[in-house]
């Protein structure tokens, strides 16, 4: 594709710090992207096993050669962090950055963005079928309405829904957004976030089940930690903090390290913006 798959960590050090990472520890990135995150693991302690997982082959390409230095303490493993064959207490560290890599935004032909023309694509995992223009194209109008208001949270969930439904089918990103925009009234379609936005979130999250794997992923990571291990989980919507923060709460394993989320000081904000929105959450097993 000529892009270069990029993957710049959020709240690195906050994350590593809060991992307490020893020597001789095994490590679980369950969402490694282009290793950032797995690669402060290594910058902190060498002396650690690392396995990496990701449903985006493109992501683990860029992970294995970020890493290549780090050899056999590296276990890779394509997939879904929740169809992951983990053993019990097998791992001192667990780390999921359940944001959407940098690369999947500013890779136009993965159609995460409508800041390029591109196809209605959204799949994290490139091997399943089910992209976003089949949700557009051919889920009816209380579907789309059902996506987007619970998604994405957004208001005029309806009124979208009736416009695509009458207006579609489409094919392109740059399409979608302008079918979104229209309608908003016209003052509010220039403002700080695009009208799109809130829709584009929520078509991602359908297409990759990230609501409905996410507490299941808990449930099997908080059952792979040692006891002592630690667990961290980095969001980036209230949807996903949300359930985060009630899991660890509520769970028999865990106890709480985070009263409230670490968010990220304005200098990392300032070097990257896509950080404005993370929270990290850390709880330890029992």
């Amino acid at each position: 594709m000529g892009h270069e798959f990029v993957h710049i960590p959020v709240l690195g050090s906050e994350l590593i710090e809060g991992l307490d990472v020893r020597p001789g520890g095994k490590y679980l990135d369950a969402t490694v992207g282009g290793g950032g995150h797995s690669l402060l693991l290594f910058d902190q302690c060498r002396d650690i096993w690392v396995t990496a997982i990701d449903q985006d082959t493109q992501a683990l390409d860029a992970a294995k050669l970020t890493l290549s230095e780090y050899g056999d303490r590296l276990t890779f493993w394509h997939g879904n962090f929740v169809d992951y064959p983990g053993n019990a207490e097998q791992f001192d560290g667990i780390i999921a950055d359940l944001g959407v890599s940098s690369a999947q935004f500013d890779i136009p032909e993965r159609g995460f963005s409508f800041r390029h023309s591109a196809p209605l694509d959204m799949r994290m995992n490139q091997q399943q079928s089910l992209t976003a223009a089949d949700l557009i194209n051919h889920g009816d109008e209380k579907e789309l309405a059902d996506i987007f208001y619970q998604y994405g949270e957004e208001r005029l969930s309806r009124r979208i829904a009736r416009s695509i439904v009458a207006k579609r089918p489409f094919n392109t990103t740059t399409e979608l957004a302008q079918a979104i925009a229209s309608c908003y009234p016209p003052r509010a379609r220039h403002g700080r976030i695009h009208p799109a936005t809130r829709v584009f979130q929520a078509l991602r999250i359908a297409v990759n089940q990230e609501l409905t794997v996410l507490p299941q992923f808990l449930d099997l990571a908080s059952h792979w930690l040692k006891p002592g291990g630690i667990i961290g989980v980095i969001s980036f919507h209230s949807l996903e903090d949300r359930c985060v923060k009630h899991y660890f709460k509520d769970s028999a394993e865990l106890t709480v390290l985070t009263k409230k989320p670490i968010i990220p000081h304005a200098e990392e904000i300032q070097n990257n913006p896509r950080a404005r929105s993370a929270k990290l959450r850390l709880a330890k097993r029992l």
